[in-house]
């Protein structure tokens, strides 16, 4: 990282990794601004900059919006792309695992995602990786800002089918795990239905392997049917599942008001042409006169605490024996 000295930059330290690269929260030397950058090294000279790489730097410079991340610049040198960002303090999921989120808080930031993924599909950009990892939140003006735009699509480029085989996430909607290759904005809605879920008990609604992911969404959902969503029944693969019947969610989310769980069920219907709009979300009752919330780290203590982990225990031996009870009917 001591290219970046070049482009008047400082590092701090790292604060992220993956398959894509590093990421560092750095200081630009002449502002005294603190920024986040990206560095992606490239695996193959000869072919210079990969596709993926100008495709996202092309949707970042388009895309402007209170609740997306902000792009400063690009440079590069050698086999080194440097991504600029606006640095934000913390991440959706590390805030959740740091505390319990109340209700005007679980609405406020749902809404703000809401609002930046709407203007995103209003520019026609499929996010396609939306967890919360990727939603950063500025504790000083209580914002949320949708990140990561590496696996973006945008739908103005004339292309029926889109990639069936980029990464497996928990947030990951059903017909993508089905392998469907003609998908569109519903892949969002359901992953932001599974980070709503999320924020309300703070554990992962699906987690697992994806082999299992299906098996697992369909013990709360029930298996599709073709009255549920016609033309499921042609995937052979849907014949390998029991034949679940749904679950009542008002009592997997026992603390959510009848309106978030109308929502929720919306988000998370398994038929995409019959899953909510994100707009039509914006619009629902459950999120009616929302507005910004104070978004701070108070750790939950004491006696509280204790109730708390002692609920969440209690949940996961309900979660675990119906995953097992679903494997075991798989067999």
């Amino acid at each position: 990282m001591e290219n970046v000295r070049r482009w008047n930059y400082k590092e701090i330290k790292k604060i992220g990794e993956g398959g894509y690269g590093e990421v560092y929260k750095c200081r630009n030397l002449i502002t005294g601004q603190l920024v986040a950058i990206k560095m992606i090294r490239i695996r193959n000279e000869v072919e210079g900059v990969p596709s993926y790489i100008v495709r996202e730097v092309s949707l970042l410079k388009e895309l402007q919006h209170e609740n997306v991340v902000g792009f400063r610049e690009v440079f590069s040198i050698e086999n080194l792309v440097f991504l600029v960002f606006e640095y934000l303090d913390i991440d959706l999921h590390s805030f959740i695992s740091k505390m319990v989120l109340d209700p005007p808080v679980v609405k406020a930031i749902l809404k703000q995602i809401l609002l930046g993924l709407a203007y995103c599909h209003s520019v026609n950009v499929l996010h396609r990786d939306l967890k919360p990892n990727n939603l950063l939140i500025d504790l000083k003006s209580n914002t949320v800002k949708i990140a990561d735009f590496g696996l973006a699509r945008s739908s103005r480029v004339p292309q029926k089918e889109y990639s069936r085989d980029y990464a497996y996430t928990p947030y990951k909607a059903p017909e993508l795990l089905f392998g469907y290759t003609e998908y569109s904005t519903p892949v969002d809605v359901w992953a932001l239905g599974c980070i709503f879920a999320e924020m309300i008990t703070g554990e992962c609604l699906f987690p697992g392997t994806k082999r299992d992911q299906l098996l697992v969404i369909f013990s709360l959902f029930g298996t599709p049917t073709e009255e549920t969503w016609p033309g499921v029944t042609r995937i052979k693969e849907l014949a390998l599942y029991p034949k679940f019947k749904a679950q009542n969610l008002a009592n997997k989310f026992p603390d959510l008001e009848p309106a978030g769980v109308d929502l929720l069920s919306k988000m998370l219907c398994l038929n995409p042409k019959h899953r909510i709009t994100i707009n039509n979300a914006l619009e629902h009752v459950y999120l009616r006169g929302v507005e910004k919330e104070p978004l701070v780290l108070y750790p939950p203590s004491g006696i509280f605490l204790h109730i708390l982990q002692r609920s969440r225990t209690l949940s996961d031996i309900v979660e675990r024996q119906r995953y097992t009870l679903a494997k075991r009917l798989l067999k």
